[in-house]
């Protein structure tokens, strides 16, 4: 039919459109999942969709401007540094995403990185499964109740990591843009202060041009000796060659990464080798319940705008109607 609507999935982490399919088909929308993300793909793809739904695949300026139907992008998840989201904008395309879906699993998630480095649970675990059974061989453990822990970035996850803090006689502190604790009590400080202070680190912050690479090797010279450091946001916000050296001197004493710049990452790196290293596949955002919630709102923003209602969490200020 020439005037079928369709939708552009690019990539399905969770292995099919099956929620997706059966949220739209009633609104006479068909599905179409790319074969793969690659930008040529996803441009011969887009050229006669009305919506474009991506979970990590880039939906570059070439996707963008290939797409002549296209009126909505929709992010599957929470962060848009994969999506060219000034493009959209000139082409009058919404852009919209997801942004409080799986702040549970992400502040659990945080949570298990920083216990499990903290009591050296990776590194026995590693050195029992290759063979060695040692106590000794663990870095010194310090009691977790008392230590100050550091929040980079004071969003909802962040927020929800401040709350299970508190239950293990954290004391928290967090740095922000907006320095607003949000009604929480949190002493909020600069990132200079949070650096010297910490004994362990959260980052929860949005991969920007201005935060990429926030911690690097002057930041992570700032730190306290020994520090812990998580990472549940995004791979870019750190220099890995800046942490594997600060690993290798004791500045840094052990981290936990579930991110990482590029992803997929070479697993041969010296950093992911790394016995004071906990690796996670980017799954901090992951729960049964969580990829439900997250595809069912995806689809029903993307029934919103096909069907002329404006949806919730657009990014970029536009409104169905609007034209470029």
């Amino acid at each position: 039919m020439a005037d079928e609507r369709k939708v552009l999935i690019t990539d399905a982490p969770w292995g099919d459109v099956a929620i997706e399919s059966a949220i739209l088909k009633p609104h006479g929308v068909s599905v179409i999942a790319a074969p793969n993300g690659r930008e040529s793909t996803l441009a011969e793809q887009a050229s006669d969709v009305d919506a474009i739904a991506t979970c990590w695949a880039k939906v570059t300026s070439a996707v963008i401007n290939a797409a002549a139907r296209c009126r909505h992008i929709a992010r599957m998840g929470i962060g848009l540094d994969n999506i060219d989201v000034a493009s959209a904008t000139a082409r009058g395309m919404l852009v919209t995403n997801v942004p409080d879906y799986c702040v549970e699993e992400v502040a659990d998630h945080a949570m298990a990185l920083l216990l499990a480095s903290v009591r050296n649970v990776g590194f026995f675990h590693h050195r029992i499964k290759t063979g060695e059974y040692d106590l000794k061989a663990g870095a010194p453990m310090h009691r977790l109740s008392g230590r100050t822990l550091g929040l980079i970035g004071f969003g909802k996850t962040a927020r929800a990591v401040f709350q299970r803090a508190k239950g293990f006689g954290l004391r928290v502190i967090a740095a922000s843009a907006s320095g607003n604790d949000y009604g929480t009590g949190c002493r909020m400080v600069s990132l200079d202060e949070l650096l010297a202070e910490s004994d362990l680190i959260s980052i929860h912050a949005p991969l920007t041009p201005e935060t990429r690479h926030l911690v690097n090797r002057g930041t992570l010279a700032r730190c306290r000796r020994g520090v812990f450091l998580v990472n549940t946001s995004r791979g870019g916000l750190i220099d890995q060659s800046a942490l594997q050296e600060a690993l290798e001197s004791g500045q840094v004493a052990g981290a936990g990464l579930d991110v990482f710049d590029p992803e997929p990452p070479d697993v041969s790196q010296p950093l992911l080798r790394n016995e004071r290293v906990i690796a996670t596949p980017h799954a901090a955002f992951v729960s049964e319940e969580s990829l439900v919630e997250l595809r069912e709102r995806v689809a029903r923003q993307i029934a919103d705008v096909l069907e002329g209602r404006t949806p919730p969490h657009v990014v970029n200020g536009l409104r169905v109607g609007d034209g470029p």
